[in-house]
């Protein structure tokens, strides 16, 4: 009997320790979403200049992009124009700091032209992605005053017209609006 007692206290110790244990988390959870506009900056001009463009994107669970929406303003010889004439994808990773509800992270960026292969790649500097959060450890926060910036590479594909060459720039895309201001 007395092996039994301590065979079922074991059990239940069992069962106890092995409930799951929920961590309190280190830093609040910052989401992101709505439209972004996009601004590439090419100090010798060509079409990186035309390439400008609004993306209406959320960060979803693992990082990666949900793009709900793509448009270039201009007409460009490096993409056509239509709702399925290029395809995008990306991935952003950023921390919301507690005390100042300041978020850093980086954001990557891929528009792929699915007529002629150009693609334009945005890829933000370490950090490059800014902006504010009301976030909390308790309590989400939804992402404001969003602002990236890095650099921007274009590699025309194999059926891109004769105005399409290889550039390279910086960008900066403004959560929201038109213009910002990079992060000092």
């Amino acid at each position: 009997m007395k092996k039994l007692a301590i065979l079922l206290l074991m059990a239940v110790e069992f069962a106890v320790c092995g409930c799951s244990y929920n961590a309190p988390r280190n830093e609040p959870i910052t989401s992101t979403a709505g439209n972004w506009e996009a601004q590439l900056i090419n100090p010798g001009g060509g079409q990186a200049s035309l390439l400008n463009f609004v993306i209406g994107m959320s960060v979803i669970t693992n990082g990666g992009l949900d793009i709900t929406g793509f448009s270039f303003f201009n007409q460009n010889s490096c993409f056509q124009t239509g709702l399925t004439a290029q395809t995008e994808s990306g991935n952003a990773a950023f921390t919301t700091n507690n005390s100042t509800g300041q978020v850093v992270g980086t954001l990557n960026l891929t528009v792929t032209s699915t007529t002629d292969g150009s693609v334009l790649q945005l890829t933000s500097d370490p950090n490059g992605l800014t902006g504010t959060s009301s976030a909390t450890l308790d309590t989400p926060g939804t992402l404001s005053n969003g602002v990236a910036v890095g650099v921007f590479k274009l590699t025309p594909g194999t059926g891109a017209s004769s105005g399409c060459a290889s550039q390279s720039g910086r960008f900066i895309m403004c959560q929201g609006a038109a213009t910002c201001t990079p992060p000092v």
